[in-house]
């Protein structure tokens, strides 16, 4: 990750200090390390900002003030790559925030950020217009919206949470103990039962996330 230049918004200052060291050590530049909301939009209108990684929850209010500086930014620079951090497992977090369409978002429980090759691996995936949901997410997402998967089946429901999660076909295949050239298969075959238009893997496989997400 060359030259990556990110705001890091967390309130907790020994978890905002160690992150900033985790990321450093990663070769990633963190510009600012701030600990509340209008700090945090001052932080992203710099131009010579790449990314974003924010806590949902910050000062003054403590409840959506991250995520909402995350969808206005988007909203402003669209596809600006932003991975959101959580305590808890919110779905409707991840909804509004994957809501754009563009890519480049991600959404992780904090417990995660001990697995450092994990997190450091998850910044890469989103700075690179990729889109990382939480395991956990991705089961509370499943199980709140049922719906969108009725036209799968159990392996290709397998993959879908797969590629929710952001892992690669190679991923995917060692996580499920199959080739690359069977998962090339089962995600063709999800992206014609959801209806996907033509367009790259890469923005039909952030459509599929969205479908699945948005069908009620």
């Amino acid at each position: 990750m060359p030259d990556l230049r990110v705001v890091l918004a967390e309130d907790q200052a020994l978890l905002r200090v160690g992150l900033t060291r985790i990321l450093e050590a990663g070769g990633i530049e963190v510009v600012e390390a701030v600990d509340n909301a209008p700090a945090l939009a001052r932080a992203l209108v710099r131009p010579d900002v790449d990314a974003a990684v924010v806590d949902v929850r910050l000062p003054p209010s403590f409840t959506t003030e991250g995520l909402t500086a995350a969808i206005e930014v988007r909203r402003v620079r669209p596809g600006f790559p932003v991975l959101v951090l959580s305590q808890y497992v919110e779905p409707l977090y991840a909804r509004d925030l994957l809501a754009g369409g563009e890519g480049a978002v991600g959404y992780l429980l904090k417990d995660r950020v001990a697995d450092v090759d994990a997190f450091l691996g998850a910044v890469g995936q989103v700075a690179g217009g990729g889109t990382v949901l939480d395991p956990e997410v991705v089961a509370a997402l499943i199980t709140r919206r049922e719906r969108p998967l009725d036209r799968l089946t159990e392996r290709e429901r397998e993959v879908m949470t797969l590629i929710a999660e952001g892992r690669s076909n190679a991923a995917i295949a060692a996580r499920l103990f199959v080739t690359e050239k069977a998962v090339g298969k089962h995600i063709s075959s999800i992206f014609t039962k959801l209806d996907l238009p033509q367009a790259s893997d890469d923005n039909r496989r952030v459509l599929a996330v969205l479908t699945w997400l948005n069908d009620t």
